[in-house]
Formats: C-alpha cells, structure tokens, sequence
C-alpha cells in the first residue's frame, strides 16, 4: 500500500499552502541564476553597440561562468559558518550588487567585473538551493522540489530572451539589470521570511577550502580568455599553452588533495568516470559559442531585433530540454548508440549554423540551431549515469558532483574559446559586416572539432562498457 501512495504523497507535502513561501523562494533563486545567461546573450550586442569591446565579448559569459564554479566550491565552507539560509540571501546581495555595476558600466571593462561578481552570487544561490531542500522539506517532498527546481532552466528560455530582448528593443539595456537588481532585493526579503534559519545543531565542520586548486582552474580560463585578445601569434600560443599546462597541474594537485574535487579517476582514459568526464567536457565545449554569438551575428547581419535573435540562439535549451525528456528511459544498448548519436547531432547542427547563418534566418537556420540542443540534451543525463555508474568505492557523490562541475568548466572553456574563434575570425576590429561575417562562419566550425572528439570520447566510453558487460555475463 505505501509504494501505490508514494507520489502522491510526495506532492502532497510538497505543495501544501506552508510550504508555498519557502519553494517559491528556492525556485526563485534558480531561476534569476538561469535566465540571467540568456538575457545578457540577447542585450550583449546593444552593449557592444554603445560601450565597444566587441574584442571581449566572450568575457563576460566568461567571467559569470568561472565565478560560479568559485561559489559552488564554497558553498560547503559557507553554509558551515553562517548557516544555508544566510548564504542563500548573500548570494542574491551578492548577484544584485552585480547587475548594479552592470547597470551603471561606463565601458566593457566593468561589464566583465560585474558579471564576476553576478557568477559568485548566482552560483551560490543554485548550489545552496539543493541543501535548503533538505532542510527545508520532508524527505518525501525532496525528488518533486529538485526536479522543479531543474524546470526553472526550461523556464529561463522563455523569460531571459523575452525580458533582454524587450530592453534591448526599447534601447534601454542598462534598465534590465536595474530589474535584476530589484528581483534578486525581493528573494532576499522572501528568503530570509520564508527559509528556516539553520539551527546551531545543525551547523558541521566547515570542510576544508580548495582554494589553490579553484584559483588554478580561474587562471587557466583567464590564460584561454587573454589568448583571444592578444595580437601577438606568439602571445596566443603561450597563453594557450599555459592554459593546458595549469589545469594539468590542477589536476594533478586534486588527485593528491584529501578532499578532491573530481573522482581521483577524471580524465581517465582507462575507466568508466574518466572517459565519461571526458565526454561531459567535450559536449559543454561543443555547446558554447551559440549562446554568446549568434544573436550578435543575426543582428548585425541580417537586422533582427533583439528578441527574434535571442528566441532563435534559444532554440539550443529548447533542444536540449526535448532532447532529454524523448531519450530519457532508453535500454543500454540504445544508450551505446544514443552517445554516438548525440556528438553527431552536435556537429552537423554546428556546421549547418556556419554555413547558414550569413545567408538566411529562414526556417533552416532555427532548425540546426535546435538540432545543437538536441544532440547534447539527448545524451546528456545518460553520460552522467555512467560518470556516476563507474565511481570508485567511496567516490559516488564526488563523480555525481563532478558532471556540474565539469559542466561548468567546459563551458567556461567553451566561452574563451569561443572568443579566441570569433576574433581570430575577425570581431577583434569590431563589428563590421565583413568581420562579422568571416566569425560567423568559422566560430561554429572551430567548435565541428570539440563535437567530434566527443564522439571520440563516445566509442572509447562504450568500448569500455560493453567489455564490462561480457565479463559481468560471461558466455556458458
């Protein structure tokens, strides 16, 4: 009888009249975080338009992205100290304090700093949501409220485009990070009425910071984003190199560490999580360059406003969310092609985008824009069961934790990358329709390469898996 009355009961609990206050606050928190990445996508070529620096159009998605992996690394230290609901309402202080010196930016050079600063806010309302869950809600409640609280992406594709784009079209970008600031003063109000406090009971030993290894990942994206705004080839080449070489070093240093950030196997090519890791690397990369430059190039080539360019860069969550609810639930051996499949998806998409998007935004153009989303969202979720299937004794929740971590330094990597593409291509001199064009073209072609080492990284992960499956069922 309990099994025919666990789901109800578990929205039952979740959604009863108290609990209201406390889950809007949470999914609020998620989604200012989410559609925030979106809305700069769509206002960032109005900026462009009166501050200059198309050279570091790149940074700020940047700088948001490694802020963010930065907070989520310190969420542990801080709920510790001052408690979850504390860090909660910091966290959006924090990512108001950033749109306000977003809103108020006198040249590129702060918009970059007033993302860093969104980043470090934005990150620690996402990850410290997931511990106010358990806190907050009956344990029944816990699977609902998490997996609403992963619709507020979904949710995002729908208010970031429409909110930059309307600001955007009415020539007013600044006055969309004003309205960050007063949303995210709101959550802190609801948050600090609604949260519970943490009890002092509650409170465990702060775990020990990883600040040299997080420091190390910051400056390896900083070496890859200086590297797309040196003009020097030899400069170029150095910083890339130095790029490498220190997240070689981190990596190396978290092995050792006590407390790692990634399974002591990451990047591994001989086990399960190392070539899953790998894999996760290389979709987030291939993701990038769209969300940061296409609603540039369809507005400066072909007169789009605002809010048609950022519905069609869009289309790639969109993707991505159909992609992971119509391949969710498949067998493993349609999971063995489906990660074939979705490195595939990924690169002819991107290629049809390069192709395309100088010539026309008739239906085409949407249409690989969306197959992009689809390739990742597809395979996604099944590349992080196998991270996590393949962990180490006493590593589960760290291979768990790695996809979001590995997430976000693919996509952070992607964005400098991105950046260096685009103005190798051209953008370095501004926007120019001939620059413009050339980095429409060769931005998503660069990234053809990131898709089709993922599908690398897609045979050497099924290789393995099918030979643990004919040891695990060996022939009578």
């Amino acid at each position: 009888m309990a099994s025919s009355t666990e789901k109800p009961a578990g929205w039952s609990v979740l959604l009863r009249a108290e609990n209201a206050p406390a889950l809007a606050a949470l999914l609020g928190g998620v989604l200012l975080h989410s559609m925030n990445v979106l809305l700069l996508a769509t206002v960032l070529p109005s900026i462009v338009g009166e501050l200059g620096g198309a050279a570091l159009m790149s940074w700020p998605t940047t700088a948001f992205l490694a802020s963010s992996i930065v907070a989520a690394t310190c969420t542990g230290l801080l709920t510790a100290r001052i408690g979850a609901r504390n860090t909660f309402c910091a966290g959006a202080l924090v990512f108001s304090l950033g749109a306000l010196l977003c809103g108020f930016a006198p040249s590129m050079a702060q918009i970059v700093a007033g993302r860093f600063v969104q980043g470090f806010g934005g990150g620690l309302l996402t990850a410290v949501a997931y511990v106010l869950v358990r806190t907050t809600f009956p344990e029944a409640a816990w699977p609902r409220a998490i997996s609403l609280m992963a619709a507020m992406w979904s949710v995002s594709i729908l208010v970031g485009p429409t909110a930059g784009g309307l600001f955007a079209k009415l020539g007013d970008w600044r006055s969309a990070f004003f309205c960050v600031v007063v949303l995210a003063l709101g959550l802190v109000a609801l948050a600090w009425r609604a949260l519970p406090p943490t009890p002092r009971a509650e409170k465990i030993e702060a775990p020990p910071s990883p600040s040299a290894r997080v420091a190390l990942i910051c400056l390896a994206i900083a070496a890859m984003s200086s590297a797309a705004v040196a003009t020097a080839p030899i400069l170029k080449a150095v910083l890339i190199a130095a790029s490498v070489a220190i997240l070689v070093l981190e990596l190396r240093l978290d092995r050792q560490a006590k407390v790692p950030l990634l399974p002591r196997d990451a990047f591994a090519t001989g086990t399960q999580t190392g070539l899953g890791l790998w894999l996760v690397l290389m979709l987030a990369i291939a993701f990038s360059p769209l969300q940061i430059y296409l609603p540039v190039f369809l507005q400066r080539l072909h007169g789009l406003d605002p809010l048609a360019a950022g519905y069609i860069m869009a289309c790639t969550s969109f993707g991505w969310t159909v992609g992971a609810l119509a391949m969710a639930g498949l067998t493993p051996v349609a999971v063995d092609r489906l990660l074939l499949a979705g490195p595939a998806c990924m690169a002819a998409g991107l290629l049809a985008v390069a192709l395309l998007t100088a010539e026309t935004v008739g239906l085409a153009l949407p249409l690989a824009v969306f197959l992009t989303g689809v390739g990742i969202g597809g395979c996604w979720g099944h590349v992080a069961q196998r991270v996590m299937g393949g962990a180490r004794k006493g590593e589960e929740s760290i291979a768990a934790s790695s996809v979001a971590t590995v997430q976000q330094i693919g996509f952070a990597l992607g964005a400098a990358l991105a950046g260096l593409a685009a103005n190798s291509a051209g953008l370095a001199s501004g926007l120019a329709r001939e620059g413009v064009v050339a980095a429409s073209f060769w931005t998503p072609v660069v990234f053809v390469v990131a898709a089709v080492l993922a599908g690398v990284a897609a045979v050497r992960l099924n290789l393995f898996v099918c030979g643990q499956r004919e040891v695990a069922t060996p022939l009578v």
